[in-house]
């Protein structure tokens, strides 16, 4: 299925459904303390080159869930977030928040400290990325001189997000806007860098999403954080510059649909194949072993 083809959400008690992306279903919460507070659900669902696929991740929402969560909490005294509670409805309990409703910036906030995927691809043909000169003779997984913020558009669903300049952002949002972005989203990559790290974990590049609410003007870290879904994490034993690295994500799901045993053709515009149980549990057992490794504690 595509992704503007996304299962129906389930209805859920004291809340109506207000919209479903690749991965996570939004409601308005109708009944309770935080009447017309937003309830964000992170599915099972899985997403690669723009389809959403039929199978599904077993513990993929809760995982993701309790990283953000566990983020949430390291980045406090740098940034506030959107969370407001953790009581929700009980059929997605320990895989949802209740969370503030904000005026979303139009923005993807990219940080990169390792060159990488999109990056990379710019950087091989202008030696920048978003308009920011790198050094030449950088590889595939090269560790940047200082990280760099590398917004993107956000893209209607279903579509791809745009790399693009600074200048670009100021446009948007304006000067002040952009360039306080820029800077959480770099002190925010700096703070996660190092703790990953400490872990035995390389976060190469994370996405941010940031917003402000009706009641002031300060700036609010949102949606998911630091996730294997919108964050690269390398092992760094494994780490070696000029090769794609081994990775705690989805790329187990990418690197399956395109070799032979799936029998998928890509260039078919037909959804990929269902994942056969031992796809299934590998892309488990990297994004348990993830989370594990990060926050110290077992799922």
């Amino acid at each position: 299925m595509t992704l503007a083809n996304i299962p129906p959400a389930p209805e859920l008690p004291g809340a109506r459904h207000l919209h479903s992306g690749k991965v996570r279903d939004l409601y308005e919460v109708t009944e309770g303390p935080h009447v017309g507070k937003l309830l964000m659900v992170a599915s099972d669902r899985l997403s690669i080159f723009d389809f959403v696929l039929e199978t599904t991740i077993p513990d993929k929402g809760e995982i993701l869930t309790r990283t953000s969560l566990w983020w949430f909490e390291q980045l406090a005294d740098l940034v506030p977030n959107h969370i407001i509670s953790t009581d929700v409805p009980a059929e997605v309990r320990g895989r949802a928040v209740i969370c503030e409703r904000l005026d979303m910036f139009p923005v993807e906030c990219v940080a990169r400290g390792y060159l990488t995927g999109s990056g990379l691809l710019d950087y091989r043909a202008t030696g920048e990325v978003c308009g920011v000169a790198l050094p030449t003779g950088l590889e595939d997984g090269s560790r940047l001189p200082t990280p760099i913020f590398t917004p993107a558009t956000k893209a209607d669903l279903g579509d791809h997000d745009e790399n693009v300049s600074f200048d670009a952002i100021v446009t948007t949002v304006g000067a002040d806007t952009a360039n306080a972005l820029r800077d959480l989203t770099l002190q925010v990559y700096g703070r996660a860098e190092q703790i990953a790290r400490s872990r035995g974990i390389i976060l190469a590049d994370t996405k941010f999403e940031f917003g402000v609410s009706a009641a002031s003007p300060q700036i609010v870290l949102a949606d998911e954080v630091l996730t294997p879904d919108s964050s690269r994490y390398w092992p760094a034993d494994d780490w070696q510059p000029g090769r794609t690295q081994p990775s705690y994500d989805k790329q187990i799901v990418r690197n399956w649909a395109l070799s032979p045993e799936s029998g998928w053709d890509r260039s078919s515009g037909e959804a990929p194949p269902p994942l056969p149980p031992e796809v299934i549990e590998r892309t488990r057992s990297r994004y348990v072993e993830a989370y594990e490794l990060l926050t110290g504690e077992r799922f």
